[in-house]
């Protein structure tokens, strides 16, 4: 069994962390995020870092804990940091490139595949086989990259 909700959560002085009727906020240099806690875990907010705790010995409450724990410590990273997943199109004539919000893939169609990107997610593209998407939220960039 993973121990991993046992890690403190470490706030970098860079983001501010509210939290109030079991909702907890970050706030970064990449965006805001919140997350409500669930009722089977227990937060003691410290100075420089978050403690979690589950409330009763169930294996529910243990699972939570650990699943609150990695969450929130994830949006710690990626309000501080954010997130990047960079991927290369490996294809004949297989491009990329980036205008305002909207990705435009060439993939061999007869036509040109168009993703928007949603609100907080930006797109990069170096070179026509490269692609780099950031954002605060890991899900959501990871889903990103997956959908493309």
């Amino acid at each position: 069994m993973s121990r991993v909700g046992k890690n403190e959560i470490k706030i970098p002085n860079e983001v501010v962390c509210t939290s109030e009727n079991g909702v907890v906020a970050f706030k970064g240099k990449f965006g805001a995020q919140s997350y409500k806690l669930p009722e089977l875990v227990k937060m003691e907010k410290h100075e420089s870092f978050i403690k979690l705790t589950p409330k009763d010995t169930s294996m529910k409450a243990r699972a939570l804990w650990g699943t609150a724990q990695r969450t929130l410590s994830n949006m710690v990273v990626g309000v501080n940091a954010g997130f990047t997943v960079t991927m290369n199109l490996v294809g004949v004539g297989y491009r990329a490139s980036v205008t305002g919000s909207k990705i435009v893939l060439q993939l061999g169609f007869s036509h040109d595949v168009e993703y928007v990107l949603p609100d907080g997610v930006t797109a990069k593209c170096d070179k026509p086989t490269e692609l780099s998407i950031t954002g605060s939220s890991k899900q959501e960039v990871g889903q990103i990259a997956a959908e493309i």
